[in-house]
């Protein structure tokens, strides 16, 4: 019947698809998918910096690892890039700036973390501060791509070593605590807020999406 014609018509047609040089078939990752990815990766981190945090937070010792242990900002932590900047002019800046200013942050503070487990005393806790060190890098190097597939250009690396050369070391065991104290801190509020825009971004930027695209060859 006519029925039977027309299905036997569309897989002859489906079958010579590859024979045909004019059509090709391609898949569109695009930025949704490396958004989407470097989201999913934020949130990941979330997670093992949660975990991470409290076993370091035990290996300084009191009052670090009590819960209500909240001291002032010391200028040495200045250092560390710091995220507490007012939401409504962090959400003011272009998507541009954002993902600059978190990729030179994870990147800087990649650098910090990496110092720090060539300082930890246990080899469980080495092995943990390796592993995430290692998701850590994978987030900047997210970040690079996403930036690339919106075309942005990536921003320079880190300005330098962790303690610039003839910067003093931390006087006493207890501000060097206080140090890395900071670090998981700010680290934790990086990622937070990193998990919210990348979460914003990814709602205005189109999923991947498979497409079959011709080429115009002799018409």
């Amino acid at each position: 019947g006519d029925s039977w014609g027309i299905f036997t018509f569309l897989c002859a047609a489906l079958c010579n698809l590859p024979a045909l040089p004019a059509l090709n078939c391609s898949e569109e990752l695009g930025a949704g998918q490396s958004i989407q990815q470097t989201y999913d990766l934020t949130r990941y981190l979330e997670h093992q910096l949660r975990t991470l945090a409290g076993t370091y937070l035990n290996y300084l010792g009191p009052p670090f690892n009590e819960p209500d242990f909240n001291p002032p900002r010391l200028a040495r932590a200045e250092r560390v890039p710091s995220a507490t900047v007012d939401l409504d002019l962090w959400r003011g800046l272009t998507d541009n700036a954002r993902l600059a200013a978190n990729y030179r942050a994870y990147s800087r503070l990649l650098c910090y973390l990496r110092v720090l487990d060539g300082q930890v005393g246990t080899a469980e806790l080495r092995h943990r501060l390796a592993h995430f060190c290692a998701s850590l890098q994978g987030l900047v190097l997210s970040i690079g791509g996403v930036m690339s597939s919106l075309g942005y250009p990536l921003p320079a690396g880190p300005a330098g070593p962790p303690t610039p050369p003839g910067a003093p070391a931390a006087p006493n065991d207890f501000l060097k605590k206080m140090d890395d104290f900071w670090l998981l801190k700010e680290l934790q509020t990086w990622l937070w807020r990193s998990a919210k825009d990348f979460n914003r971004l990814k709602k205005k930027v189109p999923p991947a999406v498979v497409t079959l695209r011709l080429e115009a060859r002799g018409f």
